[in-house]
């Protein structure tokens, strides 16, 4: 579906620093770019915003952040400005908090509204529901997946047709094995002091250290593999704690304990993700709470690695049990110890049937192309709707 020649976007995001739905912001804007059209993104702003800019997209900072009554509806009305001097097409929506401020600005204009759900929000009142509710209210709604649209169903009780499924995408480009030099892959090794000739299998976990990514319950596994016996694997932890000092202390506490100091390495945070995928022979995401999508299980299979996931949430769908990877019971170290094993004495060249049979599939699901192309298609059904 072809959008207008005319067409303009407003995306609406607190800011632009970093995570799932800051980099879709860019990637949607480029590709609206691309078909000739207009994007402008309302934000904070934030160190993406070069990369917007870079794209062709264009910055409106105002304080869309915050959660003050009075300055969202001084947002609100700076976006009906907005939205009238640019002639915006369509206003499109990626928090809550904005979200009031872009639904508020769209309805006075009688600008169409889309909301993306990225996340799977809790509500423990009916206040809370109402407040989560606000991302419901446009014409559309999308889900970054299958498990995402199930919640938003059962939580809002909206009609199944104006919600669509539209999957996160990766760069496949950026996570494309065939352009990451070995000087990188070795400059990561030296950093976090894996000696030449280490031969172990090596199971990264990639997220910022917080207590749902799992990593204690990984050092509870890794301590039962050490009790059998086992000396054959590495367990790269590598994120930032984010200023959860006391959490990463704890990680560090668990590990000198079960003596696992030669077999789990906590490595900070990495600004290289495509070398550390190619770094490790396995990649683990063992969330406590199900993820919306689980970028981190999907990234690894772009670039031809098995993984090790979570039953539940999102991983469901982006892990195939048993052919790109294996889904494992939650928060149970037993389960994760056994699966972590079965995964190791696959050896070199099933592992790397697996990867490949991963990566065949999330290229063909998960790419960044794909996303953009469904999101203007769904544009495009919008106005279309409002046109009839």
């Amino acid at each position: 579906m072809t959008l207008p020649p005319d067409f303009t976007l407003l995306q609406v995001v607190p800011e632009l620093e970093t995570g799932g739905a800051e980099q879709t912001t860019i990637d949607v804007a480029h590709a609206v770019v691309r078909a000739g059209g207009k994007a402008l993104v309302a934000t904070r702003g934030g160190r993406m915003t070069s990369r917007l800019e870079a794209d062709g997209g264009r910055l409106a900072q105002m304080p869309v952040q915050t959660k003050n009554p009075l300055v969202m509806l001084g947002n609100a009305a700076r976006l009906v400005d907005l939205i009238r001097k640019e002639k915006v097409s369509i206003v499109h929506a990626r928090s809550r908090a904005p979200a009031f401020s872009a639904l508020w600005a769209a309805q006075a204009t009688k600008t169409p509204f889309v909301a993306t759900y990225h996340g799977v929000y809790n509500a423990k009142s009916g206040l809370k529901r109402w407040y989560n509710a606000v991302m419901t209210r446009g014409d559309l709604v999308i889900a970054n997946s299958d498990y995402t649209r199930d919640h938003v169903l059962a939580e809002h009780q909206i009609d199944p047709a104006r919600i669509v499924s539209i999957p996160r995408g990766i760069d496949l480009e950026r996570f494309n094995p065939s352009w990451v030099t070995p000087d990188r892959v070795e400059a990561l090794r030296q950093a976090w002091g894996i000696v030449p000739g280490d031969r172990r299998v090596k199971l990264l976990l990639a997220g910022r250290l917080t207590r749902i990514k799992g990593h204690l319950m990984i050092v509870e596994a890794a301590a039962r593999l050490k009790l059998r016996g086992r000396e054959d694997f590495v367990i790269i932890f590598a994120g930032d704690d984010q200023g959860r000092t006391d959490y990463r202390l704890e990680i560090m506490a668990a590990i000198a304990a079960n003596g696992l100091e030669r077999e789990i390495l906590v490595v900070g945070h990495c600004d290289d993700m495509p070398a550390a995928y190619q770094v490790c022979d396995i990649a683990m995401l063992p969330t406590t709470k199900p993820e919306s999508f689980g970028r981190t299980a999907v990234e690894p299979q772009v670039m031809g690695k098995p993984v090790l996931a979570s039953d539940h949430g999102g991983t469901t769908e982006t892990v195939l049990s048993g052919e790109t990877g294996w889904l494992v019971k939650v928060d149970d170290p037993d389960a994760w110890a056994s699966a972590m094993a079965k995964a190791v004495d696959l050896g070199p060249g099933r592992l790397a049937a697996m990867g490949q049979a991963a990566a065949n599939r999330a290229r063909r699901l998960y790419s960044v192309d794909a996303m953009c192309q469904a999101t203007l298609d769904a544009y495009g059904r919008v106005l279309e709707a409002r046109a009839a």
